[in-house]
């Protein structure tokens, strides 16, 4: 978890391997926010480290924003970065609302 507090405040590229509207390709879940990763980057689950990029009502392939707060799984070895374009802010409840379509089976902690 200390690792990835690091990326609060700091700008990302963020790859969207499910943009908003999709469906996961395993699972039951439809993507009502544009979700991806960092490029070049290992997470605590050995994979890149995940993003959900909130603020922005179409899908995307790529986009570059600013960690705004770190999603911490309790009960899984999993963090999401929280990511947002350059000037918009969002409350702890927003963010949690936003995510809540995925994280709702986890335990979850927000990190500012």
């Amino acid at each position: 978890m200390t690792e990835s507090k690091s990326y609060i405040g700091q700008q990302v590229k963020v790859i969207i391997d499910r943009p908003l509207g999709s469906w996961h390709p395993d699972h039951d879940i439809f993507y009502t926010v544009n979700y991806g990763y960092v490029p070049g980057t290992i997470s605590g689950d050995g994979e890149e480290v995940d993003v959900y990029l909130l603020g922005v009502d179409i899908p995307l392939d790529e986009a570059d924003g600013i960690c705004i707060a770190v999603l911490h799984r309790v009960d899984d070895n999993d963090d999401k970065l929280i990511v947002a374009f350059a000037g918009q802010t969002f409350t702890d409840e927003e963010i949690l609302t936003a995510v809540h379509f995925v994280e709702q089976d986890f335990e979850v902690e927000l990190f500012r």
